[in-house]
Order: structure tokens, then C-alpha cells, then sequence
């Protein structure tokens, strides 16, 4: 019997996760749990709906002028929540009303 070389469960599991196309659901579901973490309490409390599809990121702003805070600085956000997931998850937010 031929022994095969010993891998650790992380590099097992990325390669599963990589084999199966699970990389971006799996990158978009991280955003979605980690939206109050990087954008913190304040944005947390008007924040709905958050649902992200093909790297368009949607959430219901519920405060007009946080709306508008937020659209001025989305490219800013875009950048820390792909930071936040460790990859290229969001490539657009729409923030709406």
C-alpha cells in the first residue's frame, strides 16, 4: 500500500471548496455576515434586506442622509468588505430606500 503524502484539513477543505465552484456563494454568504461587523452599530441599526447576487451587493438603508454618506464612500466599502471576506466578493453596492 502506497502512502500518500499528508495534507492539512484547511488545504483539503480550500481544494473541495475550489473543485465544487463553492468559492464566490461562499465569499457573497461572508459579506452578508460580516456587513454589521465593517460597517459597525450605527450603520447596523439601518440596515435591511442585505442579499448580495453575482457581486452586486443590495441593502435597504432605512435613514436617507446614511444613504447618501454611504453611496459617496461605496468604493471605499466595496474595498473593505472584500478585505473583511479575503476576496473579490462585491463589485457594486446599490443602496436602497
Amino acid at each position: 500500500m502506497k502512502r500518500k503524502e499528508a495534507q492539512s484539513l484547511d488545504s483539503v477543505l480550500a481544494e473541495w471548496i475550489r473543485e465544487n465552484d463553492l468559492e464566490k456563494p461562499l465569499l457573497e454568504h461572508r459579506v452578508v455576515e460580516h456587513w454589521n461587523e465593517v460597517l459597525g452599530p450605527i450603520v447596523a441599526r439601518f440596515s435591511k434586506d442585505i442579499e448580495i447576487k453575482d457581486g452586486m451587493l443590495r441593502v435597504r438603508i432605512t435613514n436617507a442622509a446614511l444613504r447618501q454618506e454611504l453611496f459617496e464612500q461605496r468604493f471605499r466599502l466595496i474595498q473593505k468588505l472584500n478585505d473583511a471576506v479575503g476576496g473579490e466578493a462585491v463589485k457594486d453596492i446599490r443602496l436602497l430606500g
